[in-house]
């Protein structure tokens, strides 16, 4: 059975504001539909059918899309939650809010609202919790390279560039709630905080995936993800 899905969707998505200012960046327009509508077809494709949105900026408006979909469209059947962060907490405070506020226990799955990702939902399930999804880019400096040997993380490399080719944190992660039981209440980063800790005491593993991957974060490649749906996915992403 696979767990749960919380999605990361309470982002400000302040570098794409140049192209996408009316909408969070998750309802960001894609040929007609939201971003957000590719990634949950994709998800319920690979087996996805409990999701819980994590949320705060703009978050009326991606409730209503949910509530609208869960009617008439790809929501339908599908059980879904919503936790609205009361500020914002980064992204390990936004999971550890929605650990304590649900009450969840064992493991679940985590995902980024602004990232699209091929496939993984399987591989990372069946990948023992903490662990991390990664895959290759041809330019790693740009987001920061995954150091993995065999099934383990072993270290983080900051992002800089002319990095060269090497793995990335995909934004597709399999954790479990007791990693944040001691959670102070104060905001964290999953990135920055949570898995570097775990990777020094060799606690994090990883999968590493042949996927096609896209961060819509920055106009350039919100820009080509529209592309590529445009082209019905037939042009490499």
């Amino acid at each position: 059975m696979t767990p749960e899905l919380l999605v990361l969707a309470g982002g400000f998505g302040t570098r794409l504001r140049s192209a996408v200012s009316e909408v969070p960046k998750p309802l960001a327009p894609v040929e007609g539909r939201p971003f957000l509508h590719y990634l949950i077809e994709q998800w319920i494709v690979q087996g996805i059918s409990h999701f819980c949105f994590l949320l705060h900026h703009q978050a009326e408006q991606i409730e209503q899309y949910l509530a609208e979909e869960q009617v008439t469209g790809l929501l339908k059947g599908c059980k879904i939650d919503t936790v609205i962060e009361p500020e914002p907490m980064g992204t390990g405070g936004a999971v550890a809010f929605a650990v304590r506020k649900l009450g969840l226990a064992g493991s679940f799955l985590v995902v980024n609202a602004d990232t699209w990702l091929g496939s993984g939902i399987r591989q990372i399930s069946m990948t023992q919790p903490p662990a991390l999804a990664a895959v290759r880019m041809n330019d790693a400096g740009r987001y920061g390279a995954v150091h993995i040997e065999q099934d383990t993380v072993l270290a983080f490399r900051e992002k800089h560039e002319n990095a060269g080719a090497g793995l990335i944190n995909a934004g597709l992660y399999h954790l479990t709630a007791d990693v944040f039981l001691q959670w102070d209440g104060r905001p964290f980063s999953l990135e920055k905080d949570l898995f570097v800790h775990l990777a020094a005491s060799g606690r994090l593993h990883a999968v590493s995936l042949d996927t096609p991957f896209i961060d819509i974060g920055i106009p350039e490649d919100y820009f080509r993800f529209c592309h590529w749906i445009r082209s019905e996915k037939k042009e490499t992403l």
